[in-house]
């Protein structure tokens, strides 16, 4: 295999198979342990590799109602409002974005009595001008992510 678009190839793998051996890794690619130890090592030092963990089902645990959060934040208490949310242990996602909302959490609770206490105790919050929550009705799809395809310009 050529070592051109071997982090590529790395990064694809583990998204396969996140628990492979740095042996089996090797054998897929053609290539060394060491190299592919050397290579993941790069990976996690950059950034693009930023953990090893499992993928829960929270349905299957009980945490089967999602919600989407909209949130208007007052100018400059932004930061502390995306820190509580970040730091909620049910918010899964929290962003900041452009548009109508300033910012867009998303939490898992295990019904919607959880919910409804959980997000009134966040939306307390005097520096939140606005909200708007919606639950989820169906999940097509979620926490998905993609391969990497190799950069031609190298």
């Amino acid at each position: 295999m050529a070592y051109e678009n071997l982090d590529e190839d790395l990064v694809n793998e583990l998204l396969g198979d996140g628990r492979a051996s740095l042996r089996s890794l090797a054998e897929k690619l053609d290539v060394s342990v060491t190299t592919v130890s050397n290579h993941l090592s790069d990976l996690e030092e950059e950034g693009v590799i930023e953990a090893y963990t499992p993928r829960v089902n929270y349905d299957a645990v009980g945490f089967d109602v999602t919600a989407v959060m909209q949130l208007k934040a007052e100018g400059s208490a932004l930061p502390e409002i995306t820190e509580t949310l970040k730091d909620h242990r049910q918010m899964i996602s929290v962003y900041e974005v452009t548009g109508d909302y300033d910012v867009i959490a998303i939490g898992k609770f295990k019904d919607t009595d959880d919910m409804n206490d959980q997000i009134k105790s966040l939306i307390t919050d005097p520096d939140i001008n606005q909200s708007n929550t919606s639950i989820v009705l169906n999940t097509v799809t979620e926490n998905e992510q993609f391969e990497l395809e190799p950069d031609d310009s190298e």
